[in-house]
């Protein structure tokens, strides 16, 4: 069974920075397309980013330039580092795992971003 398990949201003024982090365990992490999505209050679950098994990258319009996105397939864990954060990036962020070959998609908890002075 695989496990997605995210960490490291929470209350952050505008203009600061935060770190989320995506453990997974069950399955061959280097396998998987990685992403990171957010859903705010009354809205739509949205793409963040996403990062391939190779490391190419992919950014929301909204993020690009201050989001960025990695993973560590040595420790099966996905980043995002979030940079210069606003008040709109307030919402609830999705860690995934993506393989589409075998139709397999998984989806983590979430965690709680607010942006917020």
């Amino acid at each position: 069974q695989v496990q997605l398990v995210e960490s490291g949201g929470g209350l952050v003024q505008p203009g600061g920075s935060l770190r989320l982090s995506c453990a997974v365990s069950g399955s061959i992490f280097s396998m998987f397309v990685m992403g990171w999505y957010r859903q705010a209050p009354g809205k739509q679950r949205e793409l963040v980013a996403t990062i391939t098994n190779g490391g190419s990258t992919n950014y929301a319009d909204s993020v690009k330039g201050r989001f960025t996105i990695s993973r560590d397939n040595a420790k099966n864990t996905v980043f995002l580092q979030m940079n210069s954060l606003k008040p709109e990036d307030t919402a609830v962020y999705y860690c995934n795992a993506n393989r589409v070959a075998y139709n397999l998609n998984y989806w983590g908890q979430g965690t709680q971003v607010t942006v917020s002075s």
